[in-house]
């Protein structure tokens, strides 16, 4: 169904590292995010935490907490997955990072969030039956 997930995330100078791996937990309990350090508009440090998730177990278990999202999320990555996803077959998600810190799962639009791009498992590698194969991982 999915055959790899990759997450990118910002550390910016006012939030705490442990609190954003945190939030990471969230959404990917296992994963250990990779650091880059790179350099902000003000050229104040700025941290990316990003990591490549291609284990099934870690596959099942991220697709089990999407599962546990609220009906009203679901239902909007739902009616929005033709505008997230590329021809390639990949679904592009944003999860706020304060709400994932706290446990919960929203979709958001803005920047400062955890990235996810979703991998489809389809063949062909085609928008439509990639399309198909992420609506049925939130139909229940």
């Amino acid at each position: 169904m999915i055959h790899n997930i990759s997450y990118r995330t910002f550390v910016y100078g006012t939030e705490n590292r442990e609190k954003v791996e945190k939030a990471i937990q969230s959404l990917f309990p296992n994963s250990l995010p990779q650091c880059e350090v790179t350099e902000g508009f003000y050229k104040n440090p700025v941290l990316i935490l990003h990591d490549k998730i291609e284990k099934k177990r870690d596959i099942k278990d991220f697709i089990q907490i999407l599962n546990q999202m609220e009906p009203s999320d679901k239902q909007r990555i739902l009616s929005d997955i033709e505008k997230k996803m590329d021809d390639k077959g990949n679904l592009f998600l944003r999860f706020d990072k304060q709400k994932a810190y706290l446990g919960e799962l929203k979709i958001v639009e803005h920047g400062d969030s955890i990235h996810t791009k979703i991998k489809m498992a389809a063949y062909p590698a085609k928008k439509e039956q990639a399309m198909k194969l992420a609506k049925s991982i939130w139909v229940e």
